[in-house]
């Protein structure tokens, strides 16, 4: 299924829901340090309740380490600044998604190095700056499975 990763997440409580998300949705959730909370922060926990122990989640030194593991086909920035909309990509399983931290978002580097094949972007209305982390990640994995037909779902 498909891969996503949370590049230095700050929020515990956004990443216990995407680790429920991913637990449902049969993703792979990698996060890359430095996180900005323990893993055993309590905030985290009831966030992912016991969803956390059905996620397959594997923690990454850095961004190189988070792309090899996935062995993507393709890394695929989500960000207010990308050009394409979700909807218009078409997704394959391979893929590895990639959201950046809470506060400040993908490094202006990162989005515009070669580790990046594609930048891509929720609409929102004019004067609005960004959805939730956990929100974003939620309707990225949605788009993508529904497109392989909720593949191994009910």
């Amino acid at each position: 299924m498909f891969n996503i990763a949370l590049f230095e997440p700050e929020i515990p409580p956004n990443t216990g829901n995407i680790m429920r998300l991913c637990a449902n949705s049969g993703c792979h959730l990698h996060l890359i340090e430095p996180l900005g909370f323990s893993l055993e922060e309590k905030q985290l926990r009831r966030a992912a309740l016991d969803y956390r122990d059905l996620a397959t989640i594997t923690v990454h030194q850095n961004i190189h380490q988070a792309i090899e593991s996935s062995q993507a086909s393709r890394v695929i920035a989500v960000t207010t600044k990308g050009e394409l909309s979700y909807q218009a990509l078409s997704y394959q399983p391979s893929d590895l998604l990639i959201l950046g931290p809470e506060t400040r978002g993908l490094p202006v580097d990162l989005l515009h190095s070669d580790l990046i094949d594609l930048r891509i972007r929720i609409p929102m209305i004019d004067g609005s700056r960004s959805m939730n982390l956990s929100n974003a990640a939620a309707v990225i994995i949605y788009e993508a499975w529904r497109q392989h037909d909720f593949l191994n779902g009910y």
